[in-house]
């Protein structure tokens, strides 16, 4: 129900065409793939206190992706 909602908002909102939904999936799966990503590296790294920087390594890589990786970025975020 959630994703429905956010669907229509940005195909309303933000006037997204057909082709614009394909590129805004593309780039959603690649800003999940970059904090997943993220998040394996730190997991592997295993130092104390370095969360921070790999929170913000997974965000900042993901949001670079365009509006679907700040949209994954958004969602994903780590609390």
């Amino acid at each position: 129900m959630k994703l429905s909602m956010i669907i229509i908002f940005c195909s309303l909102v933000l006037g997204i065409n057909s082709q614009g939904w394909l590129s805004f999936l593309k780039e959603a799966g690649q800003g999940a793939k970059d904090m997943w990503r993220a998040y394996s590296d730190m997991r592997e790294a295993n130092y104390k206190n370095s969360d921070k920087y790999f929170h913000a390594r997974g965000n900042y890589d993901a949001a670079r992706r365009g509006p679907g990786g700040a949209w994954a970025a958004e969602v994903l975020r780590w609390p």
